[in-house]
């Protein structure tokens, strides 16, 4: 398409920053408040100490959770988790164990008071150091205080975390879609040629 054909139309503002990781938040100090919602606003701040932050609404049963506790896991999904990472998301925690009614394992996270996800690939526990009042959201700005990586997915001889061997999920303006394959590594745009 040549440049001069690109045509763009003005829409009212709105969240339209898609794909999105389509994660688990688990949240609760013990069993009997463990919960487990599904979040697309979540995403990485800052490397150096390690931040991420997840948004919620103050109506969801898991934003009093890790409020009154200062801590969460986000739980990165994959195609085998798909039905149960859209499910958690639709269901209250209110009204359901959304651990139970899923299969899904709970276990206490190492560093937070928090539960893990068993079947993600890949488990970050949080510890809120800020919360944001945005609106329909409060954003949760927490440090990364640890990660559970999955042995299944870590190369015995290497020992690197072959975190694409997952089959990671995305969310896309109302859909969950696998990753596609890979184009490039970072970086290959500027690295020198043979």
């Amino acid at each position: 398409m040549k440049k001069e054909e690109y045509r763009k139309q003005n829409w009212r503002p709105g969240t339209m920053i898609y794909p999105l990781p389509a994660v688990m938040v688990s949240c609760g100090a013990n069993e009997e408040e463990y919960n487990v919602m599904t979040a697309s606003w979540v995403g990485t701040i800052c490397s150096d100490p390690a931040m991420c932050y997840v948004s919620i609404r103050k109506e969801r049963r898991s934003y009093d959770i890790v409020k009154r506790n200062m801590a969460f896991v986000i739980n990165l999904t994959t195609e085998d988790m798909a039905f149960a990472t859209d499910w958690v998301g639709v269901r209250s925690g209110r009204d359901y164990n959304k651990f139970h009614e899923m299969g899904l394992t709970p276990r206490m996270a190492e560093m937070v008071s928090a539960p893990i996800v068993v079947e993600s690939p890949l488990s970050i526990e949080c510890r809120v150091k800020e919360i944001v009042p945005l609106g329909s959201h409060d954003m949760f700005i927490a440090e990364v205080v640890n990660v559970q990586a999955d042995e299944r997915f870590i190369d015995a001889a290497t020992g690197e975390f072959r975190l694409s061997d997952a089959k990671l999920i995305a969310y896309n303006h109302g859909h969950y879609y696998r990753l596609g394959e890979e184009i490039g590594r970072f970086g290959w745009s500027v690295r020198k040629k043979k």
